[in-house]
């Protein structure tokens, strides 16, 4: 049975119906995409300029050299270690699923390995949500990274769950919540950060 569109049946008609109402939600869901990708760019003219990446995360493949580049030795070989594993086991799941012949079960097999993987995209700022809440510091989540999370999420999981398609509904789903808890995390400690800063620096105890 195929998974992604196992609500699917019976409901072909609701489903033409509500697909012509949240169908822009796709379109949105790439606008925000788009948005995520660039939104770390202040992020990495601060890591240029100081060449170094201090607390901030790995970003996207397309931002790995800029990390590699950039960081210390220690964690340079690690990086590239990890990028060399993914590389590897991206091309073992290609041939594999190759050799599947029953395009159903393929599909469910390179879809739960895609969720898998979202999922591990949108769970890799939890080690900086701990540092935030330990540090009561948004310095190293920047805040347009984790609102296009949010928007982007939102929106493809809107679309995957007015389309039941499980593979797109339930890691982005999980992006959400997670996109969602950045975000309060942000305005909250942001609140602190400014209260605080407004506290004298010298008391007068006359």
């Amino acid at each position: 049975m195929d998974l992604a569109n196992a609500g699917e049946v019976g409901k072909a008609p609701v489903a033409n119906q509500v697909a012509d109402v949240v169908s822009p939600s796709s379109g949105r869901g790439h606008i925000f995409a788009f948005g995520l990708f660039l939104s770390p760019l202040d992020t990495f003219r601060r890591v240029i300029r100081n060449k170094t990446t201090e607390q901030f995360s790995v970003f996207q493949l397309a931002y790995i050299l800029l990390f590699i580049t950039y960081a210390e030795k220690g964690k340079k070989i690690k990086m590239l270690g990890l990028l060399l594993g993914v590389f590897g086991l991206f091309i073992v799941i290609v041939i594999g699923s190759l050799q599947i012949t029953d395009l159903p079960l393929r599909r469910n097999v390179v879809g739960i390995l895609s969720c898998a993987s979202l999922v591990s995209m949108f769970s890799s700022p939890l080690f900086i949500i701990n540092l935030v809440i330990r540090t009561k510091s948004v310095e190293f989540m920047p805040f347009y990274l984790s609102l296009s999370t949010f928007l982007m999420s939102i929106s493809f999981f809107l679309y995957g769950l007015f389309n039941y398609d499980l593979f797109v509904y339930a890691p982005n789903g999980i992006g959400t919540m997670l996109g969602s808890v950045q975000l309060v995390l942000y305005c909250y400690f942001s609140r602190v950060a400014r209260e605080e800063s407004r506290e004298p620096l010298i008391v007068s105890y006359a």
